[in-house]
């Protein structure tokens, strides 16, 4: 059994006036790696047993959409040792409504006279902020890369919404920027933490050997996205349409990619190809990363994608490991494993062998056992503390979608591919290469770590 390399990130430069606050806030982080925090010392203690002030970590929410609503706001507000700083999106109403939800919190929560939140239309006004240790970053697909690049080069640590990135390009861009500035990112691929049923589980009896050899996987998802051809409509007042799109082409407001004022739904971006890749991109980040993870493949990818023979129906698509696993795109929801002792199927609420006997027993100590985590948001925190990789860092985000993205130009272009997951490059294709990246706005290019 391989494991990640948990020390990759090491101690983080800090500036002269950055070093008290960044010695108290290792100080606090008194529990093993991964472990909720404690607090060492009740100097660190604010008004009626909140942490102080100079002892939490700072963080700027950029996007405001049904994510950043339903989870991220909630969660990050319910951590004492967490300060909300700044709420950033390009709606005027969706920004308001969030910079109203921090504050009347924070006010009901006796820490008004810490508690002052800004708000910004453009995430670079954040970049520039002493007082901002850390970026969550809950925009459309197209809108990741660019911005976790940018803060980790401004010294921000990063928690970024799932798919990581649009292309097999900022992929690797993004990996260079967090290790080369040693920044703590957590991928939002929530069911490594558990949070939406017994995946961690999954992977354990499966690689404990509990199903003998993988020979086969079958990953139920949507299929790729299509380029958009939604009709213009009249633009959204108090919206910057030409920052919603960014590094997207050009092209006429439709309140289908971006609804008007606070919504909740998931807007229909994720059907087009300039914003996702997706519905095999938005639920397939998630049930590919736990193949990926029961696979031990956290570091590695696919050598091999065989499009279907008729790519249209947008299923069926081969992925050919080097140990020659096979794995496939369509089958139940959710991941279906199959091994030499028999098969396991995992989706949310649903945790089935065959036989049955498989995984009735619990876990010996002698077989694998993986991180439990505390909470997806709460391993981050720590881990900003700690200096120690997440649960689902920076490659690991960015290895699960580049399943996606081999798969979807498999699709799109109906041609087997040679992929080279070290050098992430095809192996003797120019022409494939030229498909790492995509189209860009001039305003709005890809930068390098």
């Amino acid at each position: 059994m391989g494991t990640p390399n948990w020390n990759l990130c090491m101690s983080t430069p800090v500036t002269k006036n950055q070093i008290s606050r960044r010695t108290l806030l290792q100080a606090a982080a008194a529990a093993p790696m991964f472990g909720v925090p404690t607090i060492a010392s009740a100097s660190v203690l604010g008004r009626n047993g909140n942490i102080g002030p100079s002892d939490r970590v700072r963080v700027a929410v950029i996007g405001c959409g049904k994510m950043a609503n339903d989870f991220h706001l909630p969660t990050l507000l319910s951590f004492k040792d967490v300060q909300i700083t700044d709420v950033c999106d390009v709606d005027e109403n969706r920004r308001a409504h969030a910079l109203k939800r921090v504050n009347d919190y924070y006010n009901s929560a006796d820490r008004a006279a810490e508690a002052v939140c800004r708000s910004h239309t453009d995430y670079r006004k954040i970049l520039d902020l002493p007082d901002v240790d850390a970026v969550c970053i809950a925009t459309p697909e197209h809108w990741h890369a660019i911005p976790i690049i940018d803060a980790c080069k401004a010294g921000k640590d990063v928690y970024c919404e799932k798919p990581l990135t649009l292309t097999l390009e900022e992929s690797r861009r993004c990996i260079e920027a967090v290790r080369k500035h040693r920044r703590i990112l957590q991928t939002g691929s929530q069911q490594r933490s558990n949070v939406f049923g017994q995946f961690r589980e999954a992977v354990e009896f499966i690689r404990s050997g509990r199903i003998g050899t993988v020979k086969s996987v079958t990953v139920g998802v949507g299929g790729p996205s299509k380029p958009c051809d939604l009709p213009e409509e009249a633009a959204e007042p108090g919206l910057d349409w030409n920052l919603w799109l960014g590094t997207a082409p050009y092209r006429p407001y439709s309140s289908v990619l971006s609804p008007r004022g606070v919504h909740n739904h998931f807007p229909a971006w994720r059907s087009y190809s300039e914003y996702s890749g997706g519905s095999h991109a938005d639920m397939g980040a998630h049930h590919y990363d736990i193949a990926q993870w029961a696979l031990d493949m956290d570091r590695s990818g696919p050598i091999k994608i065989i499009p279907p023979a008729d790519p249209t129906t947008g299923i069926g698509v081969k992925y050919i490991y080097k140990n020659g696993v096979e794995m496939t795109h369509g089958g139940p929801s959710g991941c279906f494993f199959a091994g030499t002792k028999g098969t396991l199927h995992i989706d949310r609420g649903v945790l089935v062998s065959d036989p049955l006997s498989l995984i009735a027993e619990p876990l010996r100590d002698d077989e694998v056992h993986l991180f439990r985590s505390p909470g997806h948001h709460r391993n981050w925190i720590d881990c900003i503390r700690s200096r120690k990789q997440p649960l689902c860092d920076v490659e690991t985000g960015c290895r699960t979608v580049a399943i996606i993205q081999l798969g979807n130009l498999a699709y799109w272009h109906n041609r087997t591919l040679n992929w080279d997951p070290a050098k992430w490059r095809f192996v003797g294709d120019k022409e494939a290469d030229t498909w790492l990246d995509r189209q860009r706005s001039p305003e709005f290019p890809l930068p390098h770590a």
